[in-house]
C-alpha cells in the first residue's frame, strides 16, 4: 500500500511538472503573438476598431491570450479574444491561432479564410509548409517560429524585416 501511495505521489508530481511546462509554453507563445502584432501590418480595413485574435476549439491558449488582452493593447486598440467552436463560425479577425489538436483542420480553415487578411498561427511541425503564416516549433529545446512568406503575402499582410530576421523562413 505504501508503494502505491509513493507511486501515486510521484505520478502527481510528474503531471504537475508537465502542466507547468505546458503553461510556460503557452506563456512564451503569448509573448510571441503579442510581438507579432507589432511587426505585422494589416490592410487598412483590418487596422481599425478592436484587434481580434481568434482561437479554434477549446485550447488552454485562450486563457493565456485573455490574460494578455486585459493588460495589453494593440497600438491603442483593444485586444479581443474570440473562441471558434467550428470553422463556420470563423469571421473577420486579425489573427487565428490553431492549436496542435486542431491542426488537421488547416486545409478547411485556409479555404474559409481565403478572402480575409487573417494571420494564421499554428503549433504543429509541418504546418507552415502546409499554408500557415506562422508556425511555432521547438528546436534544440528552444521555442522558435517558422514564417511562410508566400502565405503571408497571400493574405495581403506585410512583415517587418526585424520579424523576418528572427524567423525560420519557409
Amino acid at each position: 500500500m505504501k508503494a502505491f501511495k509513493r507511486g501515486a505521489i510521484v505520478l502527481i508530481l510528474m503531471l504537475a511538472t508537465v502542466n507547468l511546462t505546458q503553461a510556460q509554453n503557452y506563456n512564451i507563445k503569448r509573448v510571441f503573438i503579442y510581438n507579432f502584432i507589432k511587426y505585422v501590418q494589416w490592410p487598412p480595413a483590418y487596422s481599425q476598431g478592436d484587434f481580434v485574435i481568434g482561437v479554434v476549439g477549446n485550447s488552454e491558449m485562450v486563457k493565456h491570450l485573455e490574460d494578455m488582452a486585459t493588460k495589453k493593447k494593440a497600438g491603442g486598440r483593444t485586444i479581443i479574444i474570440k473562441k471558434y467552436k467550428s470553422i463556420s463560425e470563423i469571421s473577420k479577425c486579425n489573427m487565428l491561432f490553431i492549436p496542435k489538436e486542431r491542426s488537421n483542420l488547416l486545409p478547411q480553415i485556409l479555404k474559409a479564410t481565403a478572402n480575409i487578411s487573417t494571420l494564421i498561427i499554428s503549433e504543429k511541425d509541418g504546418m507552415a509548409k502546409s499554408g500557415s503564416g506562422i508556425n511555432f516549433v521547438m528546436i534544440d529545446g528552444k521555442p522558435k517560429f517558422e514564417l511562410n512568406t508566400a502565405a503571408i503575402e497571400q493574405k495581403n499582410l506585410r512583415v517587418s524585416n526585424e520579424l523576418l530576421s528572427l524567423a525560420i523562413k519557409i
